[in-house]
């Protein structure tokens, strides 16, 4: 396995995660490192991620204000 890192998550997630699995751990984490990898190592800009994202997320039913409030915290 490889490093270990702490990401902040919203607690319904957190709760998902837990209730998981094992195997479904190992997916996500999986699925987790390869949207990390996607983010940092490719040649599209931090922003085009981001807007791609948010543009799946609204699909989904997230809102354009409810996305801002999420990025907007700290």
């Amino acid at each position: 396995m490889g490093d270990r890192i702490t990401v902040s998550v919203d607690a319904d997630i957190a709760e998902a995660y837990r209730a998981a699995s094992d195997g479904d751990r190992r997916k996500l984490d999986l699925l987790v490192n390869l949207r990390l990898r996607e983010a940092t190592q490719s040649e599209r800009t931090l922003r085009e991620i981001t807007r791609d994202i948010s543009q799946g997320a609204q699909r989904r039913g997230l809102t354009p204000e409810m996305l801002r409030s999420i990025l907007d915290e700290e």
